[in-house]
């Protein structure tokens, strides 16, 4: 995945040393050159002074090829618009900002752009949500630890208990909703093709989850 963090603080740049450890090739810009020292020795993306809604600072990032945008500089504004701009001009299909203040996160719910806020749940939220982007939390409890995620069942899944999909202490089904209605399963309910089910699901078992879900029949 190619992935543009604009802003190389505390969180910007622990969020960019643990994406290219993983192997995502990684820009990171900020209009502070100084601070790249924050970044570990040897990093291996790459860096970019400027500002993080400067055109030219990010083509030169290659935000025309990104995969992914995340702002989490130290002015809410310069995230917005820099967050705004990823989404609105260049098309970028992951964009995420960190705000503080209430009001801005107002503003990025208007425009449909994640928000996320305080440095450590910062770097959790934002990894989990470039990785399993398609399971899109609901709802979030306490810094985020457990989740609430909304998804069609795949086919093969069709007539096997919705309880099979249980991992005791991860995941649980919790609702399902078939052909408009909702419902609570019962511990023999069968899946049906079309259901919507809610999942309440521990943050660090989303990987299994997506597991579940992306399995193809067969395999």
């Amino acid at each position: 995945m190619r992935v543009i963090v604009a802003g190389c603080g505390r969180a910007g740049s622990l969020l960019a040393a643990r994406l290219v450890t993983e192997g995502h090739d990684t820009s990171v810009v900020d209009r502070d050159a100084r601070s790249r020292r924050l970044l570990p020795a040897g990093f291996p993306g790459r860096f970019h002074e400027g500002s993080a809604y400067s055109r030219t600072v990010l083509e030169a990032a290659g935000i025309e090829h990104a995969d992914a945008f995340v702002a989490v500089t130290s002015s809410d504004n310069t995230n917005i618009v820099g967050a705004r701009t990823a989404k609105e001009a260049y098309r970028v299909p992951a964009v995420l900002a960190q705000v503080q203040a209430p009001r801005s996160a107002d503003i990025c719910h208007d425009l449909g752009i994640p928000t996320v806020a305080g440095v450590r749940w910062t770097v959790h939220e934002i990894h989990q949500r470039l990785l399993h982007r398609h399971l899109t939390p609901e709802v979030t409890f306490g810094n985020g630890e457990t989740l609430l995620i909304r998804s069609h069942l795949p086919g093969y899944l069709a007539g096997r208990p919705l309880t099979e999909l249980d991992v005791d202490g991860e995941i649980r089904v919790v609702e399902v909703t078939r052909a408009g209605r909702s419902l609570v399963p019962a511990h023999h309910t069968p899946a049906e093709a079309g259901d919507l089910v809610t999942f309440a699901v521990a943050a660090t078992s989303l990987g299994r989850l997506r597991g579940f879900l992306d399995k193809e029949l067969g395999t």
